[in-house]
């Protein structure tokens, strides 16, 4: 509906509900039914169409407490209207801002949600591998900061992915997050493994972000022969399985965060994944909070990974986000590669 149409009809409507309270009786049409068109509006009209219905309302109210006895005057209607006409101004101006209409806006940010979440699903991988991942935003938000891509490269026989957290939380820390996986998505495969890191700092810094940085752990893992090389900028060590040894350990790959250093070195870390071997990224959330050492954490993350060794590494995902974190202030995220 145009919002000229539509500032009609809440109009009419308004002067329908002014008209017909003194008459059916205010018990079965109070004033305060004006609040109805004056929220419509504030989704379906611009703001000066909502104050003119605002004024509409006004004298509405006015009229019906003149034909109805001033006596019967009750200050609640008055508030009640004033406050749904201040949260109507606020949703139309939030909606002008967005440059959407009606519900337009929600609907929005649901897709692109949905898109985030598209982007961190693992890659369908050949036999002999298997892979979860796992993402949880802070608190009851869906949006938030970490955010895994990952894709089969080459012909197919390497899988390369990158778990990255950006800073902030909620709704500012999603749509940074989903501007920078659409960009990291697309480094995957078109830049040498060794680049991706440097590429993905020179995107930062040229955003410009006030609370830009991030800190993002790469792998990439050779899925003929099970030869990895994996390079951090900031953020926690993997913990790489090997099952010679049925021990846990971490790989120390250390690099500056992403967008605050131009010209960073990222260095690397090379290894080999055999049978049964496992390798497990996790963001920070999962193992540090104020009251909590990172170091601290990291221990707990591998204690409980070791029981995965006699359970089987399926579904181990979802058990160690549920276990690990001391609670649920940051978001989660969670990856596990394991050569079958």
């Amino acid at each position: 509906m145009a919002p000229s149409i539509a500032r009609v009809w809440l109009s009419i409507l308004i002067v329908l509900v002014g008209v017909l309270s003194p008459i059916v009786g205010p018990d079965w049409i109070p004033p305060t039914s004006a609040v109805l068109p004056i929220l419509a509006g504030g989704l379906l009209v611009p703001r000066r169409s909502l104050l003119f219905l605002v004024a509409v309302t006004a004298a509405m109210v006015g009229y019906d407490e003149g034909m109805l006895g001033w006596a019967r005057t009750r200050p609640g209607e008055v508030l009640i209207i004033a406050a749904g006409a201040v949260y109507a101004y606020r949703l139309a101006t939030t909606r002008e801002r967005l440059g959407v209409q009606g519900l337009r806006g929600e609907s929005m940010l649901v897709d692109l949600r949905d898109r985030l979440r598209a982007q961190g699903e693992m890659p369908r991988l050949p036999a002999g591998w298997e892979a979860e991942a796992l993402l949880r935003s802070a608190g009851p938000t869906s949006f938030g900061g970490d955010f895994l891509v990952a894709a089969l490269t080459g012909d197919g026989s390497t899988v390369e992915m990158a778990l990255v957290d950006v800073s902030g939380k909620g709704m500012d820390a999603g749509t940074r997050a989903l501007l920078l996986s659409g960009a990291l998505g697309g480094l995957l495969g078109a830049v040498a493994p060794s680049e991706f890191l440097p590429a993905a700092n020179a995107y930062l810094l040229r955003q410009g972000w006030g609370e830009g940085f991030a800190t993002a752990v790469h792998l990439v893992v050779d899925l003929t022969n099970g030869r990895y090389v994996v390079e951090s900028a900031g953020h926690p060590p993997p913990a790489q399985f090997v099952s010679g040894s049925g021990t846990w350990r971490l790989i120390e790959s250390e690099g500056p965060l992403l967008g605050v250093m131009p010209d960073a070195a990222f260095p690397s870390v090379s290894g080999v994944l055999t049978r049964g071997d496992a390798m497990l990224l996790y963001t920070d959330g999962l193992v540090e909070n104020a009251k909590r050492e990172l170091a601290v954490g990291i221990d707990k993350l591998v204690g409980e990974a070791e029981r995965l060794v006699t359970q089987g590494f399926r579904d181990g995902v979802s058990r160690l986000i549920e276990i690990v974190p001391p609670d649920a202030s940051d978001d989660r995220a969670l990856v596990l590669l394991w050569r079958t």
